[in-house]
């Protein structure tokens, strides 16, 4: 089969197309931001020059930056409040080691500590507007944390948004740290957090079918194998069979999860430290243990695990395991439930 050839010409034309659309987007966006913004504007700079950033934002201008150069999906880091929780712990387990260290005067930790803490609390997650999908290895999210915590530092130490030499994002927030440590420790804290949750939820969906199980003991019905009679069997043993699968899993999750325990702060760039004091990995291990109750731990080869994303593979199985036994289920009570007039027709789901 012949390929179809479109001309560099058509190409070009859709190139263009594409990028007035993604300028018109960003440039909606933006002035959003500024219509909703009643005190005008601050003027930050960085290597690449200066920008106007709202007043009204604890961002700043890497953020900016970021927003304009990653219009890339519907997904905004702020739509997603455990990984900021995990971004704010991370941070201020950085701060903790750094004062401890004697890098941090009192005022810049406490500060640095406050605004960890209220970002921990759920505030000011909409200052998090950054794409998830983005290029950098997770630059933009970790400056996104850096530079919001510092504008709210400079506020708590009673200076202005900007007046970055009291409060810098770089030089006093992400201080012994790089993207490449402080990105996937706040992922693996996000992570152990979702997991929580979800199994939270998935013992509750369990007990159900074990309280079905026990109300539906004494229901009598045809068990089968590919859909032929085979022998009787109770309603209830079908419903203790869901939840017995289901609670297998728990386990292999739980098992998945705790590599999520494992990180790499200390490796800064590449696994080496470079830019971090010796000891500094250790006491920031030791502060986030403190900060979450968990059994946190440093990894042992911090540039063998900088690069690898094994955990999250692992987990994701974890998921897949327990998906395909939930799908099982509702294939089961979808056929037990068919009809009415010529399906089994042995149950009857409830409309919600």
């Amino acid at each position: 089969m012949a390929g179809v050839h479109i001309p560099s010409v058509a190409l070009g034309r859709l190139a263009h197309i594409f990028l007035f659309e993604k300028i018109i987007t960003i440039t909606i966006k933006l002035s959003n931001v500024k219509n909703n913004c009643q005190n005008g504007f601050r003027v930050e700079s960085d290597l690449l020059g200066t920008k106007e950033v709202p007043e009204c934002a604890l961002y700043g201008v890497q953020t900016l930056r970021g927003m304009e150069n990653f219009e890339i999906s519907k997904f905004r880091l702020c739509d997603y409040p455990l990984f900021i929780k995990g971004l704010a712990i991370t941070k201020l387990g950085a701060a903790m080691a750094n004062h401890e260290m004697g890098l941090l005067t009192d005022e810049q930790y406490e500060a640095i500590a406050q605004a960890c803490r209220e970002i921990m609390e759920g505030k000011h997650h909409d200052q998090f507007p950054v794409d998830l999908i983005q290029g950098g290895a997770g630059t933009t999210t970790n400056m996104n944390a850096n530079e919001v915590i510092a504008n709210r530092a400079l506020e708590i130490m009673g200076h202005k948004r900007g007046e970055y030499e009291y409060c810098s994002p770089n030089d006093h927030v992400n201080r012994s740290q790089s993207t490449n440590d402080a990105y996937p420790t706040a992922i693996h804290i996000g992570m152990y957090f979702s997991h929580l949750r979800f199994v939270e939820h998935y013992k509750v969906l369990i007990e159900a079918f074990r309280k079905k199980g026990e109300e539906f003991k004494s229901i009598v019905k045809m068990g089968r194998t590919q859909l032929e009679d085979a022998v009787p069997m109770t309603l209830g043993q079908t419903f203790n069979g869901f939840a017995s699968i289901l609670a297998d899993e728990i386990k292999h999750l739980e098992e998945a999860a705790a590599d999520f325990l494992t990180v790499n702060m200390g490796a800064t760039a590449i696994g080496t430290g470079i830019c971090a004091e010796p000891g500094y990995a250790e006491k920031c291990v030791e502060a986030l243990r403190k900060i979450t109750g968990w059994d946190i731990c440093l990894a042992e080869d911090l540039v063998g695990v900088t690069p690898d994303t094994s955990c999250m593979v692992g987990y994701s199985s974890a998921l897949k395991r327990v998906a395909t036994k939930v799908s099982k289920i509702c294939n089961d009570l979808r056929l037990l439930a068919s009809g009415p007039r010529c399906g089994l027709g042995e149950i009857t789901c409830l409309a919600r």
